[in-house]
């Protein structure tokens, strides 16, 4: 058999994890990125002309719903690996908060023959903290780590017994797995639709106070200092939050956290017309939180930027705001909106946003991910910073649709997507087994 050969030709690359920002080429072979290419394989080797585009490592995601399953009307592994392509993203950790939920070894292994199967991007699994996320007792913690999950997690929910937390946190520790946790105490949080504050007055809402985050966050950092464990905290909103994990870093504690660029870019105000694809979990909040989460993200208290890709249906969303599901999707749009709120605004260079997205998340689960290192998998993400496009549903790959960006403009455009030297998205069009028929006109 034949080698299989690409040069990606005269791109800027932008390789954070290796200190790399230089126009150049990249080299790859069989799927693996190499230092060159002999003159008779160049010869036979595909040409990626990637003038005037940033070459980066494929992007990654610790923090998205395939919502397979149990709820694939919204979402499955199939689709939700084309809106992360479609996002320049090459590797994914999914929820366990399907149905059945992912609390046995059983259900996760089906899962993993799923992924492999439809997904073109790779995938991996986390496990729950609670059988049946139900937060009553713990599931088969290390069943699910020998299984193959990378974190262990109830998201969508929060453990509200703090001895039973704990007890998680020891078993976490000893078994040197990461938990994730939804950092949320629901006795605050009941009907809450939207921040506490001003504008859930004025609409008339019910509020959900800052503190529902920071109690448990507070929480958590307590039990990491005692037990070890590495507890991560899952999409921070609230300078409170921001400001308790900067003073836990200082002290050394094993606790790390994520930003999601919804939470970057609104805020409350954005609810003000009662728009459900503005209702998330947790709420967007204030500009003064928006400002600490950007600050936090910036000094290395938040650690990375994760989307919380939340499919849901039209006809879920169209319900009143009362009763509309939380969340939005995020995978197609992820970049564009941190280029936009980060970069663009002077904020922060390229390299930093792509190192929170790339080497950074990969590094905190342990992923082979998020690098251009020689022998790595060739995973690349091709785009430009600068070009605009119209978010619409003919530009969003997933079943779903519910952004809060749908008729938008946004300034940064992946151009192609590459998982192990293989172009799986190339600008308009998904490349699985097959083309598929939907394409996007940016």
């Amino acid at each position: 058999m034949n080698d299989t050969c690409t040069i990606i030709r005269g791109g800027r690359i932008l390789d954070p994890a290796n200190g790399r920002d230089e126009i150049g080429d990249l080299f790859i072979k069989n799927g693996i990125l190499v230092e060159t290419l002999s003159d008779v394989e160049r010869k036979q080797a595909e040409i990626i002309e990637a003038k005037g585009s940033i070459v980066c490592p494929g992007l990654v995601d610790i923090h998205v719903h395939f919502r397979e399953p149990g709820q694939t009307h919204k979402e499955n592994v199939q689709t939700g690996s084309w809106a992360a392509a479609a996002g320049g993203f090459t590797s994914v950790v999914f929820m366990p908060n399907t149905s059945p939920a992912c609390d046995s070894a059983v259900t996760l292994e089906s899962l993993r023959t799923r992924t492999e199967q439809g997904a073109i991007v790779r995938v991996y699994p986390t496990g729950c903290i609670t059988l049946g996320r139900k937060g009553k007792s713990l599931a088969p913690m290390q069943a699910l780590k020998e299984a193959g999950a990378v974190a262990l997690t109830d998201d969508g929910d929060c453990i509200q017994n703090h001895e039973l937390m704990k007890r998680a946190a020891e078993y976490a520790a000893m078994l040197d797995i990461p938990l994730m946790d939804h950092c949320q105490d629901e006795s605050l949080t009941q009907g809450a639709v939207m921040n506490e504050g001003i504008y859930s007055l004025k609409l008339g809402l019910e509020g959900w106070p800052r503190e529902a985050e920071s109690i448990i966050v507070h929480r958590n950092i307590a039990l990491a200092q005692t037990t070890g464990a590495h507890i991560h905290m899952q999409h921070m909103t609230s300078k409170d939050a921001v400001e308790l994990l900067r003073q836990a870093k200082k002290q050394g504690i094993r606790v790390t956290a994520e930003v999601s660029p919804h939470h970057l870019s609104l805020t409350e105000e954005a609810l003000s017309t009662y728009n459900t694809h503005f209702k998330m979990n947790p709420p967007l909040r204030t500009e003064e939180d928006r400002e600490a989460l950007i600050e936090g993200l910036l000094d290395g208290t938040l650690d990375i930027i994760a989307t919380d890709h939340a499919p849901h249906a039209a006809d879920e969303k169209e319900l009143c705001l009362d009763d509309a599901p939380f969340g939005i999707v995020g995978l197609e749009t992820s970049l564009a909106v941190c280029l936009e709120t980060l970069y663009h605004k002077k904020r922060c260079s390229l390299s930093d946003i792509i190192a929170r997205m790339t080497h950074k998340p990969a590094k905190l689960l342990g992923l082979p991910a998020g690098t251009l290192s020689i022998g790595a998998k060739a995973d690349i993400a091709l785009f430009n910073p600068d070009e605009s496009w119209t978010v619409g549903r003919n530009t969003l790959f997933g079943k779903s649709t519910n952004s809060p960006w749908l008729g938008t403009s946004l300034q940064g455009r992946i151009q192609k997507t590459l998982v192990g030297g293989r172009v799986v998205f190339d600008g308009e069009r998904i490349f699985a087994e097959k083309l598929v028929s939907k394409t996007c006109a940016r």
